[in-house]
């Protein structure tokens, strides 16, 4: 693509393009947005023919990487048959897909809702949450119990679950109705000020029941958590917070939902995140790695045991999405799984993931400004702060996540500083160690280029 091509672009962009969580004048001001022609594994190419690291896999979502022919062909050639359905039939890579989803999931969670994304996925859930209840005669159920600073999507309802740093909900209110928060089980910074992870994890997981006590259970339908909290970044809950979860919701008849929109299929070293402690979910939301978002798809299924109450005569769950269904996402969806298990990238995941960890450790004690490195598998943060010490945030006006998002730009890294700092790395399952080695080469330049400017 020609300059000329790419500057028409850039022009349109800035008149039509509505971007996501993007001030198009600024992006412009900038000399953005970089246009991506191209992919393949963990790198991408722009209109101008440079090549750039993706360090966080698009949205932590393009699991198997960039350019897998594989799944472009399995979505052609579902096209080629038949590219809709009619309304109430089926069509068979839809079938087959969430029969694979049935087979992969732990428990009896085995009947799915597929929708066209992460959000989707997440709305199905609660209303399925609270129809159950409504199923089952304890009307008053509506209440939904989330943590604060988790991220569970940007629809209407799902949009005041966790409520993630830098969001901004003023602009929507009022607020969804219903919508208690718990604290975060995150040691590093616990609102309990515990000693330890599993301290900390007890004493967030007690507060979840105590809100269903103060508020009554008659009046809570579900609690939903990501396994690994992706907004704070990289939260990984002490051992007992999950199981102690599942033994709350069993004691008080809430429903227990598991979002794995970004932890599901392999970014954590396990197909599904629950599996890490051996937990069963009444519900899973997926998204993201499903499909490596090559296409728009996710998913919500249920244990066997609340499908099974929207069946028969008047009882069927009144929900639909023009997409859910699709067959051509769920063709590439069932070739993306594939590709997953041919290659072990779940394997892949967890061993490539402890190395990364361990490289991201090492810069620690190099670099005074990274206060924690935490995660699992291939889902890592480092949080950066003023003093290691204190833990004290460094004061807005020395705009590190900018000065630091500058420093990965010029080394052509793609990579996110946000908040009070956090970096998120999830690139895709497929990174090698001598591509782990090249990232935390570029991360240690950029990290060096901005503490000599705050020395200076």
């Amino acid at each position: 693509m020609t300059a000329t091509e790419t500057e028409q672009l850039r022009s349109l962009a800035e008149k039509h393009l509505w971007m996501h969580s993007a001030d198009w004048a600024q992006v412009a001001l900038e000399g953005e947005p970089l246009i991506m022609v191209q992919g393949q594994g963990m790198r991408v190419t722009d209109s101008e023919g440079n090549s750039w690291i993706d360090a966080n896999a698009g949205y932590a979502s393009v699991n198997v990487g960039y350019g897998r022919q594989e799944i472009a062909e399995a979505a052609y050639e579902q096209m080629r048959q038949i590219s809709y359905f009619p309304q109430r039939s089926a069509n068979p890579p839809t079938i087959r897909l969430v029969a694979k989803l049935a087979q992969i999931t732990p428990g009896s969670l085995s009947r799915t809702f597929l929708s066209s994304g992460g959000s989707e996925a997440n709305e199905t859930a609660l209303k399925i949450a609270r129809a159950y209840h409504h199923r089952r005669g304890e009307n008053n159920r509506h209440k939904i119990i989330s943590r604060r600073g988790s991220y569970h999507g940007a629809t209407a309802g799902v949009l005041w679950l966790g409520s993630a740093e830098g969001t901004v909900l003023s602009d929507y209110d009022p607020s969804y109705p219903g919508v208690l928060h718990a604290p975060q089980p995150n040691s590093y910074r616990c609102e309990y000020e515990s000693s330890n992870a599993t301290e900390c994890a007890t004493r967030c997981a007690t507060a979840i029941e105590e809100l269903i006590q103060t508020h009554g259970a008659e009046t809570v339908a579900a609690v939903i958590a990501e396994p690994v909290t992706s907004g704070p970044g990289a939260i990984v809950p002490g051992d007992g917070y999950w199981p102690r979860l599942r033994e709350i919701c069993d004691r008080y008849g809430v429903l227990l939902i598991a979002d794995e929109v970004i932890t599901g299929f392999g970014r954590t070293g396990k197909m599904f995140a629950v599996e890490h402690w051996n937990v069963v979910p009444d519900l899973i939301t997926m998204a993201k790695g499903m499909c490596s978002t090559y296409l728009p798809l996710g998913a919500t299924i249920a244990r066997q045991e609340i499908a099974d109450e929207f069946t028969g005569e008047g009882r069927c769950f009144q929900h639909v999405f023009t997409a859910a269904g699709h067959p051509v996402p769920a063709a590439a969806g069932l070739k993306n799984i594939e590709i997953i298990e041919r290659e072990k990238l779940v394997e892949n995941a967890r061993e490539v993931g402890a190395y990364f960890r361990c490289h991201l450790q090492a810069l620690q004690e190099k670099h005074a400004m990274i206060g924690d490195v935490r995660g699992i598998g291939l889902m890592l943060s480092m949080e950066l702060v003023a003093d290691r010490k204190t833990k004290a945030c460094f004061p807005v006006e020395q705009k590190i996540p900018r000065r630091l998002m500058a420093a990965f730009k010029k080394r052509r890294l793609l990579l996110r500083a946000h908040g009070n700092v956090i970096i998120n790395l999830s690139p895709p399952l497929c990174v090698s160690r001598p591509d782990v080695d090249e990232i935390v080469a570029l991360i240690d330049d950029s990290l060096a280029e901005v503490g000599k400017e705050l020395d200076s």
